[in-house]
C-alpha cells in the first residue's frame, strides 16, 4: 500500500458523497501502520486530545467538494501530518509538502473569508466550519503552527480569528466549539514559549480572549500566572505581545475580572509587585501603567481598596516617584494620587504621609514642573499638595 493508492481511493470515495464530507479510510488502523512505514513519519502532537487515526487520514486525503449543486468546487485539505518530523533524507519531501499546505491553507481561507472581487458564500462557510469543528482542524492546525511556513503562519491566523467571529443569530458556534475543547487556548497560551510562532498564537489568544466565556477560562486557570514569566521574556516583542494579552484578560469584561482579582488578590498582587521591581525598564513602565488602570476602574473599588490600604504599597510608591525614568515617575504619580486622595486612610498609610509631610509637599511643587500645558496634571498636582497639607493626626479620645 503506498500513498498514490491512498490518493486515488480518497477521490473516488470523495466523489461518492453527496454533501460536504471529510473522506474517511476503512481499516483506519491498519492504514495508519502502512502510511508510517511509507513516510517514515515520526509520532509527534504530545497532550493533545485528538482521533488517534482521523489526523492521519486527513494528512493523506487532499480534497473535498464544497457547496450546492450548482456552485460546487473542490479545495484541499492542509495535510497538517504531513509536517511532522520527518528523516533529514526526507527534507525536500518536507519541503514540498510544507508548500502542499500553504495553498491548502490559501484556498481554506478564500472559502471562509472571500476574496476581494468575491464574498464568501454562507452556504459554504457553514459547511467547512462544521466540519472544522468534527475534525479537530484547528486543534492540529494549532499543534503543527511551527511547521507551516511565514505566509501559511499568517493565514492561520486569519482563517482562526474570522471563524471564532463567526455568529449564527446570537450565537457564536467557534466560541462554543473552543469552550468543550479549552486544550486550544492553553495550547495558544503556551505559543509565547516559542518565538517561531508566539506572535501568531498571541493574536489567535486575543481574538479568543474577545469572548467572556473563554477569558474565563483563562484567567482562572492555573496557567494564567504563565503570564508573569511571558511578560519579563528578553525577546522584546513577545514580552510586548504577551502584555497586550495579560491587559486584556484583566482589562476587557470588567465584572468578571473584578470578582478575579477579588478572589486572587493575594496571589495575583505578589506576583504583580514582581514586575513592578522588574529590571526590564518596558515590562516596570506597562505594569506601573496598568496598576494605576485597575486601580481607578469603579468596578475594582474592592481591589483599589486593598491595595490603598496598605503601608507598604504606599512606600513602593513613593519611592517610584524618584525613579530615574521621569516615565515611571509620571506613572507613579497616578497611583500615588490614590492613596492621598482616600478619605478613609488606614492609620499605617497617615503616619507615613504625616512623617514625610513637609518633604512630600516640597517635591511635589518641584515635580515635573515642565508638563505646565497638561492642565489635569496640574490640577491634580495643587490637589495632592493642598491635601498633604492639610493633614492632621486624628485626635486622640483623651484630646477630645
Amino acid at each position: 500500500m503506498n500513498s498514490e493508492w491512498l490518493h486515488e481511493k480518497s477521490i473516488k470515495q470523495c466523489a461518492a458523497r453527496k454533501f460536504f464530507k471529510w473522506p474517511r479510510l476503512c481499516a483506519v488502523e491498519k492504514v495508519d501502520s502502512e502510511l508510517r512505514k511509507a513516510s517514515s513519519l515520526t509520532t509527534v502532537l504530545p497532550d493533545i486530545t485528538l482521533e488517534k487515526y482521523q489526523l492521519v487520514s486527513l494528512a493523506y486525503l487532499n480534497s473535498v467538494e464544497v457547496g450546492g449543486a450548482s456552485t460546487r468546487f473542490s479545495i484541499p485539505l492542509p495535510g497538517t501530518t504531513y509536517l511532522e518530523k520527518l528523516e533529514a533524507s526526507e527534507s525536500k519531501k518536507c519541503e514540498k509538502v510544507a508548500e502542499e499546505v500553504s495553498k491548502s491553507l490559501a484556498s481554506l481561507k478564500e472559502v471562509l473569508c472571500g476574496t476581494t472581487d468575491k464574498e464568501p458564500q454562507t452556504e459554504a462557510v457553514a459547511q467547512l466550519a462544521q466540519e472544522l469543528y468534527n475534525t479537530n482542524l484547528l486543534i492540529a492546525l494549532i499543534a503543527n503552527l511551527q511547521r507551516i511556513d511565514f505566509e501559511g503562519k499568517k493565514d492561520v491566523v486569519q482563517l482562526f480569528s474570522n471563524i471564532v467571529r463567526r455568529q449564527i443569530g446570537t450565537r457564536t458556534p467557534t466560541v462554543e466549539y473552543i469552550s468543550s475543547h479549552p486544550q486550544i487556548l492553553f495550547m495558544l497560551l503556551k505559543g509565547y514559549e516559542s518565538a517561531e510562532v508566539a506572535l501568531n498564537c498571541g493574536m489567535m489568544l486575543r481574538e479568543c480572549l474577545r469572548h467572556e466565556p473563554l477569558a474565563r477560562t483563562v484567567l482562572f486557570s492555573e496557567d494564567f500566572y504563565c503570564f508573569f514569566h511571558y511578560v519579563e521574556l528578553s525577546t522584546f516583542d513577545i514580552a510586548s505581545d504577551a502584555f497586550a494579552s495579560f491587559k486584556d484578560l484583566l482589562t476587557r469584561h470588567k465584572i468578571m475580572c473584578a470578582d478575579f482579582l477579588e478572589t486572587n488578590y493575594d496571589r495575583v498582587f505578589t506576583e504583580y509587585e514582581k514586575l513592578l521591581h522588574s529590571d526590564n525598564y518596558v515590562t516596570k513602565r506597562q505594569s506601573l501603567k496598568l496598576l494605576g488602570e485597575l486601580l481607578l476602574d469603579r468596578h475594582n473599588f474592592t481591589v483599589m481598596t486593598k491595595y490603598i490600604s496598605r503601608a507598604e504599597n504606599l512606600k513602593l510608591m513613593m519611592n517610584m516617584l524618584r525613579d530615574n525614568s521621569r516615565n515611571i515617575q509620571f506613572e507613579a504619580f497616578h497611583v500615588f494620587k490614590v492613596f492621598v486622595a482616600n478619605p478613609n486612610k488606614t492609620q499605617p498609610v497617615l503616619d507615613i504621609l504625616l512623617k514625610n509631610q513637609t518633604k512630600l509637599v516640597e517635591f511635589l511643587s518641584r515635580f515635573q514642573t515642565d508638563r505646565s500645558e497638561d492642565e489635569q496634571f496640574c490640577d491634580e498636582k495643587n490637589y495632592l499638595i493642598k491635601q498633604i497639607r492639610d493633614l492632621k493626626r486624628p485626635a486622640t479620645q483623651g484630646e477630645a
